[in-house]
């Protein structure tokens, strides 16, 4: 439809004027040899649009032609080549062909009358009009473009400010109780190991999730910011599993001996829906394993995340914002994500996602 409108846009009016032009040479006398020319400059119209310059030459030419064969018609075709000329920002161009063609008629129609230059004076008036409209609609619309530039640059530091303003609310109400949590469990550990105790699994558990609050916490801030930090990917796995298992959930990894360099986004994703499973395990699925398995095949990479947790447990059952963050990041990626309870117990969540490399 759209190549349809546009075949229609750029030679409807070349054709209207290719036949106006021969029907104004014909009735002022015009000889045979003038209609190929007054068609020609009609019809090069219709590269206006496209090729500005070739249309401007080619009226040229054809109007020069058409004077030499006899028919003295009005330069209509001549105008329009100059208005889209000076449009499309050839001014120079335009000022160049226009008193090239007016001297090549005035050689034509040589010796001149009086009525003949005050026609050749007219037709430059028009001509120059025509530069004139097309140089002020040219530079409206360099405008509206630098307005739009400036808007959306308004736009992006809008949101980069509110993305600053977003990290330093985080900075003062998070970094220091999550630090407190932190120092407060490994003070705890400290003194629970100098006095030749065990630390309690829990209190393990409190310490190593806070480190791991802090990283991440850091590691958002940054993106916030706009700086770059290393994010985590399926080589930071199993680390992810030992603070499972620090919190109590027995949890397995199984990952290809060898796996393609997979892109960035793909191994965050990978990472993240993980992290939200084993998450849900350890709120939903009461005492549970979970067995984490990832599989590669031609042009994808998929995630397994089950558990063995009470029938109907183990994971949201379909609204929660975790799951929901998981199938927003794996749809982003073009992939699919089915998650849901298993038969006999527990939950399982399957993501698959395209790792082709985009340019």
């Amino acid at each position: 439809m759209g190549s349809v409108r546009a075949v229609l846009v750029d030679w409807g009016p070349a054709v209207a004027t290719a036949a106006m032009l021969l029907g104004a040479g014909l009735a002022t006398g015009g000889g045979a040899w003038s209609a190929a020319p007054l068609a020609a400059a009609g019809l090069a119209l219709g590269l206006r649009r496209r090729w500005p310059l070739a249309a401007l030459v080619g009226v040229a030419v054809s109007t020069l032609a058409y004077h030499a064969a006899g028919a003295q018609v009005p330069p209509a075709a001549f105008l329009i080549a100059v208005y889209a000329a000076t449009r499309a920002g050839l001014r120079v161009a335009a000022a160049v062909v226009t008193p090239s063609l007016l001297a090549g008629v005035l050689l034509v129609w040589a010796p001149l009358s009086a009525p003949e230059i005050a026609n050749a004076l007219l037709g430059l008036g028009w001509v120059v009009a025509a530069g004139v409209a097309g140089e002020a609609l040219w530079q409206a619309e360099g405008r509206a473009r630098e307005a739009e530039r400036t808007r959306e640059e308004a736009a992006l530091r809008r949101a980069s400010e509110e993305r600053l303003h977003i990290a330093r609310e985080l900075h003062d109400s998070l970094t220091h109780q999550i630090s407190v949590i932190k120092v407060q469990a490994g003070v705890a550990v400290h003194l629970a190991r100098k006095r030749g105790e065990e630390p309690p699994e829990a209190l393990l558990a409190i310490e190593n999730a806070g480190r791991e609050a802090a990283r991440e916490l850091r590691a958002t801030l940054a993106a916030l910011r706009g700086s770059e930090e290393p994010a985590h990917g399926l080589d930071a796995l199993p680390g992810l599993l030992e603070s499972a298992r620090a919190a109590g959930v027995g949890a397995t990894l199984t990952v290809p001996d060898r796996l393609p360099d997979l892109p960035d986004a793909v191994g965050r994703a990978a990472y993240r829906i993980v992290q939200e499973s084993l998450t849900n395990v350890a709120r939903h699925a009461g005492a549970a394993t979970a067995s984490v398995r990832i599989e590669h095949g031609p042009g994808r990479l998929t995630v397994h995340v089950e558990d063995d947790g009470r029938p109907g447990s183990g994971g949201p059952s379909g609204s929660g914002v975790g799951l929901l963050g998981m199938r927003e990041r794996v749809t982003a990626l073009g992939g699919t994500l089915d998650a849901g309870p298993r038969r006999g117990g527990g939950f399982a969540v399957r993501a698959e996602l395209p790792v082709e490399r985009t340019p």
